[in-house]
C-alpha cells in the first residue's frame, strides 16, 4: 500500500528499531517536531525484536555509564507517559567469577561503580545461592550484585518510544524502504525511498544491520558486520520466578534471564559465526537462521552445570538471529566525518536495549547543539580508520569480537584476529629484535622488546606485568643513554595557503605564529573550552604548517580541522601521514649519536628546544623537530618513507657505541607519566579544559585572533577551578593502575584515575587523576590532603604531585 509521505522534513530518521525510535522520541522532547521516522518493514524489525532485553547500568567509563543509567529512568516512566506497557522491571543482576582473575576484574568494577554513583556489592557464593537457588555455586570465587539493574521487553519498549514520538508530533511510517541519501554541497539534501522523495536538512541513520550498505555509496566509513547470535528459551521450569535477577557467568560466556516463567539462556561464544558477507538479503527483517546445536552444545553443557535443572527442561525455542558488531565492541555515534548532517547511531554489539535510551538522547543533543554534549570519544564514529570498513577485515575481526563481550578484559590485552593490517617500514627489523607488537589504529606498534629473542606469548595478569623488566631497561636507556622509538603512525597534516596562519590562530589555543622552524605544542578546543585535540604545529614556510597528532585520533582531528574551515577561507588541508616515517631519538646521548650521522649544527644555540631544522642524515634529508614526549633531550625525525630503512640501519649501527636501545609504547607511557605529560583520550578530552588539566601555559589569551573556547576559559579562570588533574605516586606496594580507580582524600571520594603505569625511573606506580572539590582545588588544598587509591577493594597510600615527579623544571629536554 502506498504511503502518504511528506515532501519534506527537517529530520528523517532511518530505522524503526529501538535506537531509531529513541532518536525520534528525544527529538520531539527537545522541541523538534518536523520529524519523520521511516521503517522498511515493521517497528522492531532487524535486531530489536529478538533482543534479550537486558538493561545493565555499569560500563567502563563514567559517561558511558551515564548513557546506560539513563535507560533505567526513562524505561521506568515510559508506560505512565504513553500508556504503552514496556515490561520494564528492576530485579537486579549478579555477575559470577569462576577464576581469581575474573574475581579481580569484578572487584575492580565494583569500586569503579562507586565512583559513578552505581550501587554495586561484592558478594560470596552463599549470597548468589540465596538470590538464585537453582544455581550451582561451589566453583565460584565470588560475584558482584547490582540491585538496580533492569530488564525490559524490547518490542513493547520500542513501541512506547514510537508512541511518545508520535505524541510529540513526529511521523512514524512503516513499510517504506529507503533506497538512498541524496547530497548537495557536502551535506545531506534528501532521502529517496521506494515510495517517493523527502527533502530534509538532517538524516539520522539507525538502520542496524543495513546501516553499512545504506551509507557505503556516500563514502562513509562504517565498520559494521553482522553475526549469528544465539539463545534458547526453555519450557516453564520450577523455581523460575518473576523476581529472579539476571545472572551472568562470563567465564562460561553465558547469561540467564527469567522470561514469563521460562528461562532464557544466551551465549557470547569464543568463536562467532559472521554472516552477511554478500549483503543483507531482501526480506530478512524478521529472519532467523537454523538452530546450530553443534555450535551451541559446549555452552549448553556449561549452562547445565551452572543451572542443573536445565538438564531435564524442555526447549521451547532456539533463536538464532543476526546482530551487528564493530571491530572494538563499542557502538558508533555522531556525525559522519565524510558528510555533513548525516548522523549515525548503529552497531550496538548486543547492548542496544540498554544503550538506546541514553545514546538516542545524546545523539539528538549532538545534532541540535552541533557538537558532542559530553566526552563520547569511546563511541565516536570518528575513532575508526577508513580501512576498518574493509569487508575482509570486518569478517575476520567479527569472529573474535562477539566473544570479547564476555571474555576476560585483561590489562593490555591485544586482539588475535585481523592483525598485520598496517606495518611500519621497520616492522621486520623490529620483529627480529624481539618486539612484542600491539595494535593502535590498525598499526602494529612495538609495546616492548625482549632483546634475548622472539617476544614470548602474552602472559596476561592483574598483577605486576611480566614485561616490566624489559620496559624498565628501555626507560633506563632513555634516561641515561639513548632510546629509539618508532613513531611513524603519527597522523600528519599539511596545512597551507594564504590564510593558513590566521586559520590556525583561530583553532589553536597557543600562538603558532612566529619564524619558520618554530614548533608549537597546542590544543584545539571546543566552545566549552574542552580539549578536542592535543598536538604540535610546526611552521615550515610563511604559509605552510605541519600538524602532527596521535594515530588514534587521525580521523577525528582532520574532521575538526575541516568543520572549522570557513567557506572561502584560503586554506588547503592534506593528509601526508603515509608520506613520512617518524623515528624518535631520545636520551642524553641523542645529540652525540645524531652528530655521527649529520654535519648539521645540533647545538642548543643553533637548534633549541621547540624548533625544526632540515638536517642531512646519512644519505637523506630529514625534517628534525626538537621536542619530547618522554622528558629528555631528543628529536623526532621525519623522513620520506623510502629513506626510512637506510637511515634506521645507520642509526642502529652508530647507536651501538652510545648504548642505544629500542623502546616501545609501554616505556613511553611510563616516561611521559613521570613528566606529567597528558594523553588525549585518557587524561584530557572534550570535557576537560587546559586550566583543569595543567595546560594553561599553552593558551595564548592575548593573541590578536581569539581562539575557539577562549571566552569559556576566561570565565572558568574568573570563577575558579573545582576540578584539577593531579599526578600521584603510590607510597607502598605495586598495584596495577589502569584507569577509573577511585581516589580518596582524607577518606572522602574526590575522583578517579585517568591513566596509570609503573614509573620505572621512580620505582613505584604512578597515575593521573582529577581531584574535585566544590570549594576549590587550590595548591594548598591539594597539598593538605592525605590520599589513597582503591584498587580492587584495597586502598594504597599515595602522594600528590603538583609538579612532574621527574625533572620538574624540564631542564633535561631543554639542555
Amino acid at each position: 500500500m502506498a504511503k502518504n509521505l511528506p515532501s519534506s522534513a527537517r529530520v528523517v530518521v532511518i530505522g524503526g528499531g529501538i535506537m531509531g525510535c529513541s532518536v525520534a522520541y528525544h527529538l520531539t522532547k527537545m522541541g523538534w517536531t518536523d520529524v519523520v521516522l521511516l521503517e522498511q518493514h515493521q517497528l522492531t524489525a532487524g535486531t530489536t525484536w529478538h533482543a534479550a532485553g537486558l538493561v545493565g547500568q555499569l560500563r567502563n567509563s563514567e559517561n558511558l555509564t551515564r548513557i546506560t543509567r539513563y535507560a533505567i529512568d526513562l524505561y521506568g516512566q515510559l508506560e505512565a507517559e504513553t500508556g504503552q506497557a514496556t515490561g520494564f522491571k528492576q530485579n537486579g543482576a549478579l555477575t559470577l567469577a569462576q577464576t581469581e582473575g575474573r574475581f579481580t576484574e569484578l572487584r575492580r568494577h565494583a569500586v569503579m561503580a562507586g565512583t559513578f554513583g552505581i550501587e554495586c556489592h561484592v558478594v560470596g557464593s552463599s549470597e548468589v545461592k540465596r538470590r538464585w537457588p537453582m544455581a550451582e555455586v561451589n566453583d565460584l570465587q565470588g560475584a558482584i550484585w547490582l540491585p538496580y539493574d533492569g530488564q525490559t521487553n524490547p518490542t513493547d519498549t520500542t513501541q512506547a518510544l514510537a508512541k511518545g514520538a508520535r505524541q510529540g508530533g513526529a511521523k512514524v511510517i512503516e513499510g517504506v524502504a529507503v533506497r538512498g541519501i541524496e547530497t548537495r554541497g557536502g551535506a545531506v539534501a534528501a532521502v529517496s525511498t521506494d515510495q517517493g522523495r523527502i527533502a530534509c536538512e538532517y538524516v539520522v541513520a539507525c538502520a542496524g544491520l543495513w546501516t553499512r550498505e545504506l551509507t557505503a555509496p556516500l563514502g562513509v566509513t562504517m565498520p559494521l558486520h553482522a553475526s549469528e547470535h544465539m539463545y534458547i528459551v526453555t519450557e516453564p521450569m520450577d523455581g523460575i520466578t518473576s523476581t529472579l535477577p539476571v545472572l551472568r557467568d562470563y567465564d562460561a560466556r553465558l547469561y540467564f534471564k527469567e522470561d514469563a516463567g521460562k528461562l532464557l539462556v544466551g551465549v557470547f561464544e569464543e568463536e562467532a559465526k559472521p554472516w552477511g558477507m554478500g549483503g543483507i538479503p531482501e526480506g530478512h527483517e524478521f529472519g532467523v537462521f537454523d538452530a546450530d546445536w553443534d555450535h551451541f552444545e559446549p555452552y549448553m553443557l556449561a549452562a547445565i552445570h551452572r543451572i542443573p535443572g536445565l538438564e531435564t527442561a524442555g526447549i521451547r525455542q532456539f533463536l538464532n538471529g543476526a546482530e551487528s558488531f564493530t571491530p572494538d565492541q563499542r557502538y558508533m555515534l555522531g556525525e559522519a566525518p565524510e558528510l555533513r548532517n548525516l548522523y549515525i547511531g548503529a552497531g550496538f554489539n548486543s547492548i542496544g536495549i540498554a544503550s538506546a535510551a541514553g545514546a538516542g538522547k545524546a545523539l539528538v543533543e549532538w545534532l541540535i547543539g552541533g557538537e558532542m554534549p559530553m566526552d563520547l570519544w569511546e563511541v565516536d564514529i570518528r575513532r575508526f580508520m577508513p580501512f576498518e570498513a574493509n569487508p575482509s577485515y570486518l569478517r575476520d575481526r567479527t569472529v573474535e569480537a562477539v566473544g570479547e563481550m564476555y571474555a576476560m578484559h585483561w590489562p593490555y590485552k591485544q586482539y588475535r584476529t585481523a592483525r598485520n593490517a598496517r606495518l611500519l617500514p621497520t616492522h621486520e627489523r623490529l620483529r627480529d629484535l624481539g618486539a612484542q607488537f600491539g595494535v593502535v589504529a590498525g598499526w602494529e606498534r612495538p609495546l616492548w622488546f625482549n632483546p634475548d629473542g622472539p617476544a614470548p606469548a602474552p602472559d596476561y595478569t592483574y598483577g605486576p606485568q611480566p614485561w616490566w623488566p624489559f620496559a624498565a631497561e628501555e626507560c633506563r636507556a632513555a634516561r641515561e643513554d639513548v632510546a629509539l622509538f618508532e613513531m611513524t603512525p603519527f597522523a600528519k597534516y599539511l596545512i597551507q595557503g594564504a590564510e593558513a596562519e590566521s586559520y590556525l590562530q583561530r583553532l589553536c589555543a597557543n600562538d603558532i605564529a612566529g619564524p619558520v622552524g618554530k614548533a608549537t605544542y597546542t590544543q584545539l578546543l571546543n566552545a566549552r573550552g574542552g580539549i578536542e585535540a592535543d598536538l604540535t604545529v610546526t611552521r615550515l614556510a610563511e604559509s605552510q604548517f605541519l600538524m602532527v597528532t596521535s594515530a588514534g585520533s587521525a580521523v577525528h582531528d582532520l574532521d575538526w580541522l575541516r568543520r572549522n574551515l570557513a567557506d572561502g577561507e584560503r586554506v588547503s588541508l592534506t593528509d601526508v601521514g603515509s608520506a613520512y616515517a617518524t623515528l624518535g631519538l631520545m636520551g642524553p646521548k641523542s645529540r652525540d649519536l645524531l652528530g655521527q650521522l649529520s654535519r648539521s649544527d645540533l647545538s642548543n644555540e643553533a637548534f633549541p628546544f621547540g624548533s625544526m631544522r632540515e638536517i642531512d642524515l646519512g644519505y637523506a634529508m630529514a625534517m628534525a623537530v626538537r621536542i619530547s614526549y618522554v622528558g629528555e633531550l631528543g628529536w623526532e625525525l621525519y623522513l620520506p618513507a623510502e629513506f626510512t630503512l637506510p637511515v634506521y640501519d645507520r642509526l642502529v649501527e652508530a647507536g651501538a657505541g652510545f648504548g642505544l636501545r629500542h623502546a616501545g609504547l609501554q616505556a613511553q607511557d611510563s616516561l611521559r607519566l613521570e613528566k606529567a605529560f597528558k594523553h588525549w583520550g585518557h587524561d584530557i578530552g572534550p570535557d576537560d579544559t587546559p586550566l583543569q588539566s595543567g595546560l594553561g601555559f599553552a593558551c595564548a589569551f592575548d593573541k590578536e585572533i581569539p581562539f575557539i573556547g577562549r571566552d569559556a576559559l576566561l570565565r572558568q579562570r574568573e570563577e575558579g577551578l573545582t576540578r584539577r588533574l593531579v599526578t600521584f605516586t603510590v607510597d607502598e606496594g605495586e598495584p596495577l593502575l589502569l584507569h577509573e580507580e577511585p581516589v580518596f582524600r582524607d577518606g572522602e571520594l574526590v575522583g578517579g584515575t585517568t591513566s596509570g603505569a609503573m614509573a620505572h625511573t621512580l620505582g613505584r606506580p604512578i597515575c593521573m587523576a582529577y581531584v574535585a572539590n566544590a570549594g576549590g582545588v587550590s595548591a594548598d588544598y591539594i597539598r593538605a590532603g592525605g590520599y589513597q587509591i582503591d584498587v580492587a577493594g584495597e586502598r594504597f597510600p599515595a602522594t600528590a604531585h603538583l609538579a612532574p615527579p621527574y625533572d620538574p623544571k624540564g631542564e633535561r629536554m631543554r639542555g
